[in-house]
């Protein structure tokens, strides 16, 4: 039995998909969990591994926000009940965290970016993003930056034997 005031869904995290290309590509200024509303067979694709974020974005639409160019393969068992592998799929945050996602994409430059797909529970959830694209020569430093420390460590570790 749960203790009172708890919601379902443990602690353990079944990570189902990642964007690897978000944090390359933006500059990550808030992260949120969101739900995700799915209906059955794509929730058997999930549990199979079968999405993609690589495509994907949040977009705000009559004050609810839509994970957009998500793809979840169609359950092969599922026959004609299957669904639109790349459909619009609303995503399940507080009114407060919407209002606040709101104002900040409706300034120019930022966006929203699903970071991953997960199981939290029995509960499927986003991570989503309020990210910034970065700009080339952000990229080009970025890589520097891990160039230049992979060399000192190897220095270091050079110095150590």
């Amino acid at each position: 039995m749960r203790p009172k005031g708890s919601v379902g869904g443990g602690g353990e995290r079944k990570v189902v998909a990642v964007n690897r290309r978000a944090r390359h590509d933006y500059h990550l200024e808030r992260i949120f969990e969101a739900g995700i509303s799915l209906k059955g067979t794509e929730v058997k694709s999930l549990r199979a591994g079968r999405a993609n974020l690589r495509e994907a974005y949040g977009e705000i639409k009559g004050g609810r926000i839509w994970l957009q160019g998500c793809h979840i393969s169609p359950y092969q068992p599922g026959s004609r009940a299957n669904h639109d592998p790349l459909r619009p799929r609303s995503l399940l945050l507080h009114r407060e965290e919407i209002r606040y996602l709101l104002g900040k994409v409706a300034e120019r430059g930022w966006t929203l970016i699903p970071l991953s797909l997960y199981f939290k529970g029995p509960r499927v959830k986003v991570e989503l993003a309020l990210a910034r694209g970065k700009k080339l020569y952000d990229k080009r430093e970025e890589e520097r930056k891990k160039v230049a420390e992979k060399e000192a460590q190897a220095a270091l570790r050079g110095h150590g034997s």
